[in-house]
């Protein structure tokens, strides 16, 4: 049976883990739509229905879905909190999605020219049309989460932790998160699949692979992180699990 929590003081409950959807675009290398589409429908079957993004059964599956990046003509990025973009955005994932409202809605990335105050302000204006139900903000500070809140209950912050990076709880964000009622949605869990045990090498990555970019899995700090996934492959084989099990185990104990 998946376990049910709460998202942030709202009273919905959620599967305490969520299907990413990152594999199924090609940030990770080739993405292959069969298969993507058999994932979703597993997710189904098991009561996996926290999702980033999906239009598919839209009465059982809760959608989580960001703004935030502007993707210029020479292919870099841009962020953006304005009120204007903040509504634009959310007008083209409705269309994108094929839904009428978006259950939990996230700035992608704070913007360091817009405070924080205006793009709450135009995030609840969407509560109030409609058009989103929660509101959520990724990879913020706590003050930026506390100012934030101030304007409108934020209900879900997203941040990387797992046993790999911890720094949520050196910095503010967990004891803010508890202090408010604010539910962390942790990706990166698996370490970006490095802590399952399926990556080997460095060339197991697909050229255009964005991980290929992360210092984690550049040259020596690749060869000094895989004797870790060798140790937590053997700690998870003494309890009977999996290298990913265990650290989905580990991670909900901490959240």
């Amino acid at each position: 049976m998946v376990q049910l929590r709460e998202i942030g003081k709202t009273g919905v409950k959620i599967p305490a883990i969520g299907l990413g959807c990152m594999e199924t675009s090609a940030i990770y290398g080739t993405s292959d739509s069969t298969e993507s589409l058999k994932v979703l429908n597993r997710a189904i079957e098991i009561g996996c229905t926290f999702w980033d993004t999906s239009a598919k059964h839209r009465d059982k599956i809760f959608i989580c879905t960001k703004f935030g990046y502007i993707r210029k003509p020479d292919q870099s990025y841009e962020v953006s909190g304005k009120r204007e973009y903040v509504r634009q955005a959310c007008e083209r994932s409705l269309k994108r999605l094929g839904v009428d409202y978006i259950d939990l809605y996230y700035q992608h990335r704070v913007d360091p020219n817009t405070p924080i105050e205006e793009t709450v302000k135009a995030m609840a204006e969407l509560v109030k049309e409609g058009k989103v139900k929660y509101l959520g903000i990724s990879e913020c500070s706590a003050e930026t989460l506390r100012r934030a809140y101030k304007v409108h209950p934020i209900s879900a912050i997203q941040v990387e932790y797992g046993p790999w990076f911890i720094n949520i709880e050196n910095n503010g964000i967990m004891e803010a998160c508890r202090e408010l009622g604010v539910t962390i949605v942790a990706f990166g869990t698996l370490g970006r699949g490095f802590l399952s045990g399926t990556i080997k090498s460095f060339d197991d990555l697909e050229p255009n692979d964005l991980r290929r970019k992360i210092p984690r899995f550049q040259g020596e700090n690749f060869k000094k992180n895989l004797e870790l996934v060798y140790k937590l492959q053997e700690l998870s084989t003494k309890k009977g699990l999996t290298p990913s099990q265990l650290c989905l185990a580990w991670t909900l104990a901490q959240v």
